[in-house]
């Protein structure tokens, strides 16, 4: 491994060459279709990077991935950062638009894929095995190595926000491994951890699994993410792959707590469960408590501006039971603020605030648009503090822990009445019989209504959920619609699907005049 030893001492990719060298043998990542082992898995990123190279690329491009979650994927990922270029995942479900106008934004000096399948995509396309450089026949030839990683950018992720254009957020790598680092640490993984990705690596979530198990010499295991919808498939993975760790949404997690197999999480070896990308509901936690009572559980936080996350904080029935769930307290190296209206610093507990994330994890910028990264990364707020401005509320308890409150623009006003559509949801599935509920807002003839959707283990009627729900949220408060469905639908990065909800029950979305 002579080639790594050029490698600056903080990259996500030297953490990963260190191990190889430490544990060559070891297994590193598979997927249905091949496993490679740590040596392999370095000496094929080793080629792929060679040629990489070979074809142009250089220090500073960007390189597209059009792959689906896959040990190819691995590869190209950590090859990219090899040669010093920026990886972009694409989503391979995405609409053909999308996609194309990610493409033309980014320009990327190659898109590498597994299947030479599109040839729509408006860049030079190449196949990951055809990229890969025969490097004994290359005496002489070693690929271009990163020498430098904390001046350039690791990967870029695309992200619609709430304006429904893609932007590029570029995150570092020094972000990246502060990162993946403080996950491994937080959740005790190491060489024995097991690690099944269930979420897309489109999704930076998926990192938090993938990066976090592979800088400390843990294996990966890769599996389809159309398969893993069916819930059969994560417990027939994770009983025959020996899975010790896993980590995905609140609303994945649903979707396995409705299966006849979640009992057989307490006899597994699954020892590890991270939720993240939504709010955490306590009743979920509950039902996996129960089928699986030693479960170590921890919720993280994080947007994709501040790298994959900047919390992960383990539950207990205790913390649970005592009220909202905690988002814990940032990383080492990352820091937060609450600042109220005016943009003063809130320094007393319990009073909900803007949050304000600085420090190690920040995004570089957001892809050729400096005004929107002047607005989002702010300066002039706290001084000496170049701090993101989430658009989440948030408070801090006395002990120091915090707990979101919900998005800004999510806490609504009706009939003068300040609404938490989060702490409305919550009230939902607070009730017997509610496997999972999610309250949104839609348009009522023009002004604005709140429906709330509910799973239910139990006969119930839009008028007994009704009549349930008073007693636990005040009439001014209550929904103006209740709708019993089968199942919560899910969207390409496994969070509840909104867009889906509304549209199959007829309702329109809420847009304020003017908006």
């Amino acid at each position: 491994m002579s080639q790594g030893s050029e490698l600056a001492s903080s990259s996500v990719l030297r953490d990963i060459i260190d191990r190889a060298r430490v544990q060559p043998e070891h297994p590193a990542v598979s997927d249905l279709n091949r496993d490679l082992n740590y040596a392999q898995l370095i000496d094929e990123v080793a080629r792929v990077g060679a040629g990489l190279s070979e074809r142009g690329v250089l220090e500073g491009d960007r390189i597209a991935l059009f792959i689906s979650n896959s040990v190819d994927f691995v590869v190209a990922a950590l090859a990219s950062l090899w040669v010093g270029a920026m990886f972009v995942p694409l989503a391979v479900t995405d609409p053909e638009s999308r996609v194309a106008s990610v493409v033309v934004d980014c320009t990327p000096a190659l898109i590498v894929t597994s299947a030479l399948d599109d040839e729509s995509l408006l860049a030079p396309l190449v196949d990951v095995k055809s990229v890969s450089v025969d490097l004994l026949r290359q005496e002489g030839r070693a690929p271009v190595i990163e020498r430098n990683p904390d001046a350039r950018g690791a990967y870029m992720i695309y992200t619609s926000g709430t304006t429904g254009t893609p932007k590029g957020v570029q995150i570092g790598n020094a972000a990246f491994v502060a990162a993946v680092r403080s996950t491994a640490s937080a959740l005790g993984l190491g060489r024995d951890t097991r690690t099944l990705c269930v979420s897309p690596f489109h999704f930076d979530g998926s990192y938090a699994n993938l990066f976090s198990t592979l800088v400390v010499g843990g294996t990966v295991i890769i599996r389809p993410r159309d398969a893993l919808l069916f819930p059969r498939t994560f417990f027939h993975t994770v009983v025959n792959e020996g899975v010790t760790y896993s980590g995905f949404t609140p609303s994945y997690l649903r979707l396995l707590l409705a299966s006849s197999q979640i009992s057989s999480l307490g006899e597994s070896t699954l020892e590890v469960i991270a939720l993240g990308g939504e709010t955490c509901s306590f009743a979920d936690l509950r039902v996996l408590w129960s089928q699986a009572p030693s479960m170590r559980v921890f919720n993280r936080y994080g947007p994709t501006e501040t790298t994959i996350a900047v919390t992960n904080v383990e539950l207990t029935p205790e913390m649970i039971n005592n009220g909202p769930v905690t988002i814990g307290r940032p990383h080492a190296g990352v820091s937060f603020f609450l600042l109220d209206e005016n943009r003063h610093v809130i320094e007393a507990a319990n009073q909900i605030g803007e949050l304000y994330i600085g420090g190690v994890q920040l995004m570089d910028g957001y892809w050729r648009d400096p005004s929107l990264t002047e607005e989002m990364l702010r300066d002039d707020d706290v001084p000496g503090e170049r701090l993101y401005r989430t658009g989440d509320l948030v408070y801090r308890d006395e002990l120091g822990n915090y707990f979101f409150v919900d998005r800004a623009g999510q806490v609504i006003k009706r009939s003068g009445v300040r609404i938490s559509l989060v702490e409305l949801s919550a009230s939902m599935n607070s009730l017997e019989g509610v496997i999972s509920a999610v309250c949104l807002t839609f348009d009522r003839e023009g002004e604005l209504g709140i429906v709330a959707f509910v799973t239910t283990n139990v006969q119930f009627s839009s008028v007994d959920l009704r009549r349930a729900a008073s007693t636990v949220i005040p009439e001014n408060m209550l929904p103006d619609q209740f709708r019993v469905i089968e199942a919560m639908p899910l969207n390409r990065s496994n969070t509840l699907d909104e867009s889906r909800l509304l549209l199959e029950a007829g309702l329109r979305p809420y847009r304020p005049t003017g908006a």
